[in-house]
C-alpha cells in the first residue's frame, strides 16, 4: 500500500470535499421528508436523509442572538461565538462524549484548531445572528474522518477556552474595523437607521468602542454557560447518513455541554417586542462622498406571521424582484435616479424590519426619497395589478428549486422550520402557498404592516438643496 504525508492526505480529503460541493450543482430536487424527535436531553432534532453524496452537514442553534445582548453590551453573543473558535481547554472527562483518547484531546490554540480542521477536510464555524447563536460542521460521511469531525466539533461548542490575550487582540481589531467603518456612508446610514426603526429593541443595538471595552471573557463565559446548553438546542442534519447516526451526532456534539436531569431547562426572561413607529422620523447626515446612501423604513411582522405569503410575493412585486419590481421601474427606469433600488422584510423572532434602500447622486437625493416614498404609499393603498401577481407567481414558484438545490441551502431550510416551528411539510406546501395568494391578501396584508406615513428616512452624503 502506497503511504501517503500529512500535508497531502490533508490536500486529498480537501479535494474530495470540493469534488462533493461541485457534484451539488444547481438541479431540481423532489422535496425529501424531514425527521423530527427529542432527544432525553430536551434537544429537538431535525434530520433529512439527503444520499447523492458522501456529506453532512449539520446546525445547532440556541436562544442566544443578539436580541439576548445584556443592556449595555451590545454585541456579547456575536463576540462569544466568535471567541469559541480561537481555543479550547483539554478535554474534560468528567462530561460525556466519546472515551477514547485521541490527538485531539489537549488544549489546542486558535492555530492547531485550524490545523486539525484541515487535516480532517472538515468545515466548522460559529457565528450569532439577530435571534440565535449557531454553529455549524460540514464534513465527509468516512466512518473515522467524521467521529473525529464530530468529537472536535463538541469540543469547541462545549469546551471553548476563551483567552484573554486572544481577546484583547480581537477587541482591538474590531475597534479598528468600526473606526473604518465610519469613513464609508453606507455603513454610517446602517448604524444611524438601526437605532431609529427599533427605538431600544436590542435588535437595533450597535457596538462602540466604549461597549467593546466593557466586555471580558468573563462576561462570554457566562453568557455561553446560560445560553448554550443540551436542553435549549436545535440540530438539524442534513446528509448521507441514517437516522441512528444523525442522532448519535446530535448526542455527541451536544455531548461536552451542561444538561439537566429531566431535559428542562430554566425559562428564559421574555424578549419586549420591537415598538411601533407612532411618528416619522427623518436624519439627513452631511457625508462627502460620490452617492448618497438612503434608507426607509419600519418595523415589520415576526416570521410566524400568518401574513408572511402574502407579503412575500407583494414585495417581490415591490422591490424584492430586481429589475421588474415596482420600485426599480419608478425610481431606475423611468427617472434614472438609481441604478438599484430594492425593498425587502427581515421577520425573527420579533418584528423584524421592512428596509427600503437605494443609491444615487448626492443632489437627486430629495427627489429620490420623494418617488421611492410615494411608490411605497400606492402599493399599501392600491396594491398590485393581476399581471403583476401572476408574473411574481410564476418566477418565485418557478424559482423555487434553486432554494433547495444544495445540501447547505436545504439545511438552511430546515433548520430555519425547526427554529421558527414550521410544519414539517413547509417545503412541500410552499409553492401552494403562494399559488394561493390573491391581489385582495397582498393589499390587506400591506395594509396591516405598513404606515407609509410613519416611516425612518435616512440620508447620508444627500444635498440638502431640492433637484432642479
Amino acid at each position: 500500500m502506497p503511504q501517503f504525508n500529512a500535508p497531502f492526505t490533508a490536500t486529498l480529503r480537501a479535494a474530495l470535499l470540493a469534488l462533493a460541493l461541485l457534484a451539488l450543482a444547481p438541479w431540481a430536487r423532489a422535496t425529501l421528508p424531514i425527521q423530527h424527535w427529542v432527544q432525553p436531553s430536551g434537544a429537538r432534532v431535525y434530520f433529512v436523509e439527503s444520499p447523492a453524496i458522501p456529506m453532512v452537514d449539520v446546525q445547532i442553534d440556541f436562544d442566544a442572538g443578539t436580541r439576548r445582548d445584556p443592556a449595555g453590551k451590545p454585541s456579547l453573543a456575536s463576540v462569544t461565538a466568535d471567541m469559541t473558535e480561537v481555543g479550547i481547554l483539554p478535554r474534560d472527562p468528567r462530561r460525556g462524549g466519546p472515551g477514547t483518547v485521541t490527538r485531539y484531546d489537549g488544549a489546542m490554540d486558535e492555530n492547531q484548531l485550524g490545523e486539525a480542521w484541515a487535516d480532517l477536510g472538515a468545515q466548522f464555524g460559529a457565528g450569532a445572528s439577530n435571534d440565535r447563536m449557531t454553529f455549524s460542521l460540514r464534513s465527509l460521511t468516512e466512518a473515522d474522518l467524521l467521529a473525529r469531525a464530530v468529537a472536535l466539533a463538541a469540543r469547541q461548542i462545549g469546551e471553548s477556552s476563551f483567552p484573554q490575550a486572544i481577546w484583547a487582540r480581537e477587541r482591538a481589531r474590531l475597534v479598528a474595523a468600526l473606526r473604518e467603518s465610519y469613513t464609508r456612508p453606507g455603513t454610517v446610514a446602517g448604524r444611524a437607521w438601526m437605532p431609529e426603526v427599533y427605538r431600544g429593541h436590542p435588535y437595533g443595538w450597535e457596538a462602540t468602542e466604549a461597549t467593546l471595552a466593557t466586555l471580558t471573557v468573563d462576561d462570554m463565559r457566562a453568557f455561553h454557560a446560560r445560553h448554550v446548553q443540551a436542553c435549549r438546542a436545535r440540530v438539524t442534519l442534513v446528509g448521507a447518513i441514517s437516522r441512528t447516526q444523525a442522532d448519535a451526532i446530535a448526542t455527541t456534539l451536544l455531548s461536552r455541554l451542561p444538561a439537566s436531569a429531566d431535559g428542562r431547562c430554566e425559562a428564559l426572561p421574555p424578549v419586549p417586542e420591537v415598538t411601533p413607529l407612532a411618528a416619522p422620523v427623518t436624519r439627513e447626515i452631511p457625508f462627502n462622498s460620490a452617492q448618497a446612501h438612503v434608507l426607509i423604513g419600519q418595523p415589520g411582522y415576526r416570521r410566524n406571521d400568518p401574513d408572511y405569503f402574502p407579503l412575500l410575493v407583494g414585495n417581490y412585486i415591490l422591490g424584492g424582484g430586481g429589475f421588474v419590481s415596482r420600485l426599480s421601474t419608478e425610481v431606475r427606469e423611468k427617472r434614472g435616479l438609481s441604478y438599484s433600488v430594492y425593498s425587502y422584510f427581515a421577520p425573527g423572532l420579533h418584528a423584524g424590519a421592512f428596509t427600503l434602500g437605494l443609491q444615487t447622486r448626492p443632489d437627486q437625493a430629495q427627489q429620490a426619497v420623494q418617488v421611492a416614498r410615494g411608490v411605497v404609499a400606492r402599493f399599501v393603498s392600491e396594491g398590485p395589478t393581476q399581471t403583476e401577481l401572476q408574473a411574481a407567481k410564476d418566477n418565485l414558484v418557478g424559482g423555487f428549486a434553486l432554494r433547495i438545490d444544495t445540501n447547505r441551502k436545504l439545511l438552511d431550510n430546515v433548520a430555519s422550520i425547526a427554529w421558527h416551528e414550521l410544519p414539517l411539510d413547509y417545503l412541500d406546501t410552499w409553492r401552494r402557498q403562494v399559488q394561493a395568494v390573491t391581489l385582495a391578501d397582498i393589499r390587506e396584508a400591506f395594509a396591516r404592516k405598513l404606515q407609509p406615513d410613519r416611516m425612518v428616512t435616512v440620508i447620508v452624503g444627500g444635498s440638502t438643496e431640492p433637484a432642479r
